[in-house]
């Protein structure tokens, strides 16, 4: 059984989507899945109850696509910078969060439900960004979600970008759970001079952390025990994942999260950025993808 409804959030057109157990929130503007719960469970992907639904302002919550940059623009790739051509200082994740999507096409069956979105083409690029090149957003929910965004270069010169899927869970208690999947790896520590450090057993919560993993492999989980359950990450065309918390002080700066909003969430992204940029050749396609699902703990 499948349930479509169209609300509004705010200023926003959004659906609420019930597919057997599950239950998602997805806004147009920029295609960006706002929750995701399975039956009376807890939400695997955090709708933050402080976000803001507003026209062309990012929702800090949910999926926020952050495309062809990820991040502040100048800590990307030289190959990155140079896509852009604008004197105008770069908005922070890159052009499409805050853009009007066109919903393509919606397919319900018993097994599965599958949403397209695409971005509309603007003439000459997006602002400051001058590439023709077509975004498609892929959304199926089955028993698993799965987010997979592509990119097809019809251009006739190589394009470089960076991006991600910018994906909030929700945790009990960001101080009781830990991340999985990530030991041994190499990390670039964005609050310590962006040095590269190696990761030594499972990732754990005891301050404000924005790590860039490289080299990730395709699952990493978040293990939550208070909540007795495990919500396991499946990458598709990607090699790296950003993890974050911004912790007490920053939230405090941050006006659309409650004071203790840090506690609830945690951001596991998954992404193209550093070394695992992409350069789409004359005609070429990338799919960056993620499934999603959650199992209860032994």
């Amino acid at each position: 059984m499948c349930n479509i409804e169209s609300v509004t959030l705010d200023e926003l057109e959004c659906w609420h989507i019930q597919q057997g157990q599950a239950q998602l929130l997805v806004a147009k503007q920029g295609a960006q899945v706002l929750s995701y719960q399975v039956g009376d469970e807890p939400p695997i992907v955090w709708l933050n109850d402080k976000a803001q639904f507003k026209h062309e302002k990012g929702i800090r919550a949910g999926m926020p696509v952050c495309w062809p940059w990820f991040g502040n623009l100048a800590r990307n790739p030289d190959s990155v910078q140079a896509m852009r051509d604008s004197t105008e200082p770069a908005t922070a994740h890159g052009l499409v969060r805050t853009r009007e999507w066109k919903l393509q096409r919606i397919n319900v069956s018993d097994e599965a439900l599958h949403i397209e979105f695409g971005l509309p083409p603007v003439e000459g690029g997006l602002p400051g960004w001058p590439h023709d090149v077509a975004l498609t957003l892929n959304i199926r929910l089955d028993t698993q979600l799965h987010v997979s965004l592509t990119s097809h270069n019809r251009s006739n010169t190589p394009v470089s970008i960076s991006q991600a899927l910018h994906s909030y869970f929700a945790v009990s208690d960001v101080r009781k759970v830990h991340v999985e999947g990530v030991e041994g790896l190499t990390y670039i520590e964005t609050l310590d001079d962006w040095k590269r450090v190696q990761q030594v057993g499972n990732l754990t919560f005891t301050g404000e952390t924005d790590r860039i993993y490289l080299d990730t492999p395709p699952q990493l989980s978040i293990v939550d025990a208070d909540w007795k359950r495990r919500i396991q990450l499946t990458s598709q065309g990607s090699r790296s994942a950003v993890i974050w918390n911004p912790w007490i002080d920053k939230t405090a700066t941050l006006g659309d999260m409650a004071l203790d909003g840090w506690q609830r969430m945690l951001c596991i992204e998954t992404a193209n950025v550093m070394d695992d940029i992409i350069t789409l050749a004359p005609g070429a396609s990338h799919t960056l993808g993620v499934s999603i699902s959650s199992q209860k703990l032994a």
